[in-house]
């Protein structure tokens, strides 16, 4: 099967691969396609039935694996809300937004208070797909693609190994990190969606069920003179740390004035989002709902 990012996206959202045979065909029906580009009767904000305009499949295409490998994790892989992030398909941002002006300055700056890192680094125009995406989500229990099969592992869990072994020891363990995965994640859609964002545990020889590691800012200011601390707020104005101490400093931004190093926990699984084939998803998964 050619690979591409349009199915790696729709695969890693939890919504298609379970509908993917060991071949890695996809039958036709549930999963074949992302949301309706054509513009479907649904209930607006005041409750009257409203039209969605057409929308370009691309956009929802690049939507969808925007929200798969930076929120699915906590918001669920259909946007109804997880362990730690909330029913999206209702909320007044996406339901008023209309090209992502509402929920940029919330992607950018996050919502520490309860949770949500902030993402100065998606551009808006990322920013505006995921909004179209979401905006587009089917919300009718009618609607097929609603209609999950039983189980989405159909891959091989030998060659899952193998590919753990090759790209994935080095950071993590099955007998240390991982150990018991698949006891703590019984949903394997779940399992999926955190090793692909790479929640699912804290590092090599960190117990299962530690805490997340933090994104964390150092500071350097023109004298020199240096902070560092888990990173709260970094937009094109302002940066907030929140120090070892406990306090939170906030630095006024000009340009490249302070300089600002970002050092994210999750950037080496970023980085192997593109290189993932879909047989390579299926069989690492596989793999680890062995690991009990």
């Amino acid at each position: 099967m050619t690979t591409s990012r349009v199915t790696l996206a729709l695969i890693a959202s939890g919504i298609v691969l379970a509908s993917l045979n060991t071949s890695g065909q996809a039958p036709a029906g549930r999963g074949g396609a992302p949301p309706q580009a054509q513009g479907p009767a649904v209930p607006g904000r005041g409750g009257a039935a409203a039209t969605r305009p057409a929308v370009d499949p691309a956009v929802l295409e690049r939507g969808q694996g925007l929200y798969s490998v930076n929120c699915a994790s906590c918001h669920g892989s259909e946007a109804r809300g997880g362990e730690t992030g909330p029913n999206l398909l209702r909320s007044p941002v996406i339901l008023d937004d209309q090209n992502g002006e509402l929920l940029l300055p919330v992607v950018r700056a996050g919502r520490p208070e309860r949770g949500m890192p902030a993402r100065p680094d998606l551009s808006e125009t990322q920013i505006s797909d995921l909004a179209t995406f979401l905006r587009n989500l089917r919300t009718t229990g009618r609607d097929p693609g609603r209609n999950r099969p039983a189980t989405i592992v159909v891959g091989d869990a030998t060659a899952g190994q193998a590919y753990f072994a090759a790209t994935c020891a080095r950071c993590h363990s099955a007998s240390g990190d991982l150990k018991g995965l698949a006891t703590k994640f019984s949903d394997p859609r779940q399992l999926q969606q955190a090793w692909l964002a790479g929640t699912a545990a804290g590092g090599r020889g960190a117990p299962v069920g530690a805490a997340p590691k933090v994104t964390t800012a150092t500071v350097t200011l023109p004298s020199g003179q240096q902070f560092e601390g888990q990173q709260m707020r970094l937009d094109d104005f302002v940066v907030s740390l929140k120090l070892a101490d406990g306090s939170t400093r906030t630095f006024v931004r000009n340009g490249d004035v302070p300089k600002v190093e970002i050092h994210d926990p999750l950037q080496p699984h970023r980085d192997l989002v593109p290189r993932y084939t879909d047989r390579d998803i299926h069989n690492v998964t596989a793999y680890l709902v062995t690991l009990k």
